[in-house]
């Protein structure tokens, strides 16, 4: 079915004045306003709680002054002190600061100062000074509830226990300033002057504990340098008597730093490689000349002479050979080609070629075997050179071991000599250090006393209990809006089923509602008046200039500018649970459409709990039923309103019926629908709820439309919508909702759009009235 009836939520643009708030910030910004308007009540009595439990604790909650002194981590030192320090200077870094603050917070210094001062029966520390805990207890001694308890005895100096200990720690803070190296500790007791008492004594006694430290180490490191210098001076000597006494057992000589059968089997490994490369180079030299000689005899010499030739030794005679021959190879080919091959001086040239040829190869052979005698010298130095170099290693070899170990005593005596020297200069560095102690730490800031408190702060307390009280009002308040799973505007009704909102219609308080009307009852049987009429059921006709009649108004509007095939003659009013106001709003509607000159019939099919009948027709003992079955006509159970000359046809409930859905979906009942509507401007039908039976379901081939009643802040969002959900055939035919009981004036909390639509005084000036 068509829905002709636009949203709310389609007509955004028009129901806000600023274009700009439908944008994600104005939705923002909107939804806050509202959530403020719905939940300040919450909020502003969680903040008033939470401030008054602020002033609560700090009423009760004794002062405490805090004392703060500051102190300078990493002294420099003179240069000549870094000098002369046996210990290591670490780099000063986080960590190492950091490990400074745990010891000012140890509990060795809490107890030097506690010795120091004096501090065994300290009322902040054995737990009679004034605190929230104590005031409370005292508190109650006052009122009776507890029995004085009495101090406990002071502690003697020399037993300080742990838990004295801890209770000063608890009070003693350190924390570094910054990036800088200095320190910044504070102390927190219920005298100012005590506190700072207390502060620089801290200082003191840490600066004390640093320069007892030191003192300490240097002390022990020097004991044992000392000690450990004796040991290393005569492991040294030990160990380089050893070296010569080795050397002389194995006759081992050096020269120039380097043993004698090292130079010698050098030197012998120079000349070997020299003869290598002598014998590598004859052999290569007799190679080619074999190569060059095997040429000639295969032949393959007499094409192209100077390819095989180019590499040989320049020889004179070679080369005055060659120029004869290349001679008389180009005159042989120059008169070859002038005379003929076979003319005689062409022979005579050729024959003389072949002699410089055969001349050339007899002094290549010569040089062959020039060649051959030096290999064969080559090859006799490599080989003598050989023999002394193997004899050479043979020969270190029998030394090797010895040297080895030599080389051995030699790095383990040089090694005892360094770390000697190494530990004889630390040491003279710790005697040194020993006779000018001086401290990393020194006082910048000595503490004073604090002239103010420092807790309570009252004004940080009072702002952080209102900003928590806020923040705690907020998060309930926000809780009980996702809770609130109820219908509450008519955008929200609109957005979670998705049809229009006809009308709101108000709540109608008992003073606002007309007085109930009685009317005589007819002697004519025939005619059946309406004898009773509830006040709300008639206050649409008897308040016309009232907010509640509008609304009816509007339901009526709705109806008649929906836009289907059906002529919407027949409208059933249902709801999703009982008592949500549907027969209130169907009766209503009746009544304003007939008291405008319209032929109505307002109809109760709600078989199984007939309420309207039981207000408008009490004691009826005929009506739908009957008329359905046919043991009645339709004239003689139709009861009427004089004053609006309403038809109204009850439902005269007798006994339980077990079939009311076959019975509404009867042919007779639809025959009877069908008589209704040649007879009536229009039927309106006032249905059982949706949710608890299926009666409503089986009435649609009855009803041209339906209206769901929604009553406002109490019907489920989750229920309405399952509802609707399993019946998609009643969902189809909705033309819209009411939101019913609408708490007029709580409405400006939830919809600020529509706020001026609830102002009063725009109703009062066109007469109307509440």
């Amino acid at each position: 079915m068509l829905q002709s009836h636009m949203l709310q939520t389609d007509r955004s643009g028009f129901d806000r004045h600023d274009a700009n708030a439908s944008d994600g910030l104005g939705q923002i910004v909107q939804f806050a306003l509202n959530f403020l308007r719905q939940q300040y009540a919450v909020i502003l009595f969680v903040t008033l709680l939470a401030l008054a439990a602020g002033v609560i604790y700090v009423r009760i909650t004794p002062p405490t002054f805090t004392a703060q002194a500051k102190v300078l981590f990493g002294n420099p030192k003179n240069q000549f002190v870094q000098q002369q320090s046996v210990l290591a200077e670490p780099t000063i870094d986080a960590s190492q600061i950091e490990s400074q603050l745990q010891i000012l917070q140890s509990k060795s210094i809490a107890k030097t100062v506690i010795t120091q001062l004096k501090l065994y029966d300290d009322p902040d520390f054995t737990g009679a000074a004034p605190s929230p805990g104590n005031a409370w207890s005292s508190f109650k001694v006052r009122l009776g509830l507890e029995s004085d308890k009495p101090a406990q005895p002071a502690q003697p100096p020399g037993d300080i226990p742990d838990a004295l200990a801890e209770a000063f720690t608890k009070r003693l803070t350190a924390a570094r300033v910054g990036l800088s190296k200095v320190i910044d500790i504070s102390f927190s007791a219920s005298n100012p002057a005590r506190a700072a008492e207390i502060t620089n004594a801290i200082a003191q006694a840490y600066i004390t504990d640093q320069l007892n430290a030191k003192f300490d180490a240097n002390k022990t490191a020097t004991s044992w340098l000392q000690e450990r210098l004796r040991e290393l001076g005569q492991q040294a000597l030990t160990a380089e008597r050893a070296v010569d006494a080795f050397k002389k057992q194995n006759n081992i000589v050096a020269a120039s730093g380097k043993l004698m059968d090292e130079q010698q089997v050098t030197e012998l490994n120079s000349r070997l490689v020299a003869a290598r490369a002598l014998t590598s180079e004859a052999t290569a030299r007799l190679n080619r000349y074999h190569a060059i000689l095997q040429a000639s005899a295969n032949g393959s010499l007499d094409k192209n002479i100077d390819a095989p030739l180019s590499e040989v030794l320049n020889s004179p005679i070679i080369n005055g050979l060659r120029q004869q021959y290349l001679e008389l190879t180009r005159r042989e080919k120059d008169w070859a080609s002038r005379y003929g091959r076979d003319h005689l001086a062409v022979v005579n040239l050729r024959t003389r070629t072949r002699d410089i040829r055969t001349s050339i190869m007899d002094e290549v052979r010569r040089l062959a075997e020039t060649a051959q005698g030096d290999l064969d010298v080559a090859k006799q130095r490599q080989e003598e050179a050989e023999k002394q170099l193997a004899q050479a290693v043979a020969q270190s070899r029998t030394v090797n071991t010895a040297e080895t170990t030599m080389r051995e005593l030699e790095t383990r005596a040089k090694g005892y000599r360094a770390l000697y020297e190494s530990f004889l200069q630390r040491y003279m560095g710790s005697v040194q250090q020993e006779s000018f102690p001086i401290s990393d730490i020194r006082i910048i800031s000595p503490a004073s006393p604090p002239l103010s408190k420092s807790k309570p702060k009252g004004i940080m307390i009072l702002a952080m209990a209102g900003i928590g009280g806020i923040a705690l009002g907020c998060g309930i308040g926000l809780l009980r809006t996702i809770m609130d799973r109820v219908f509450r505007t008519g955008s929200s009704l609109e957005a979670g089923l998705g049809l229009p909102c006809l009308s709101i219609v108000p709540l109608l308080k008992e003073a606002d509602r007309p007085k109930i009307r009685r009317q005589a009852q007819s002697d004519d049987p025939g005619k059946r008046i309406i004898q009773t009429m509830p006040g709300i059921m008639s206050a649409a006709t008897s308040m016309p200039l009232s907010r509640f009649a509008e609304s009816i108004r509007a339901i009526k509007l709705g109806i008649d500018l929906n836009l289907t095939e059906t002529s919407n003659k027949i409208v059933g009013i249902t709801s999703t649970l009982p008592n949500e106001g549907k027969s209130t709003i169907a009766v209503s509607l009746a009544q304003l459409i007939a008291h405008a000159g319209k032929r109505v019939i307002l109809v109760d099919c709600d078989l199984r709990n007939p309420t309207l009948s039981a207000s408008l027709a009490p004691g009826t003992n005929a009506g739908l039923i009957e008329v359905i079955s046919g043991a009645r006509p339709l004239d003689d159970v139709v009861w009427r309103d004089p004053k609006t000359d309403l038809a109204f046809l009850p439902t005269a409930k007798k006994g339980s019926l077990l079939h009311t859905s076959e019975i509404l979906s009867a042919e007779q009942t639809r025959k009877l629908f069908d008589r209704l509507r040649t007879a009536y401007d229009y039927i309106i039908v006032d249905l059982p709820p949706l949710a608890p039976v299926v009666d409503v379901r089986a009435t649609t081939p009855l009803i041209d439309c339906y209206i769901m009643v929604v009553e406002w802040g109490k019907t489920r969002t989750d229920v309405v919508q399952h509802a609707l959900h399993t019946a998609p055939n009643i969902y189809d035919t909705l033309i819209g909702t009411v939101l019913n009981k609408t708490d007029m004036s709580a409405m400006k909390r939830y919809d600020a759009y529509h706020n001026e639509y609830y102002n009063n005084k725009h109703y009062a000036r066109y007469g109307y009235t509440e």
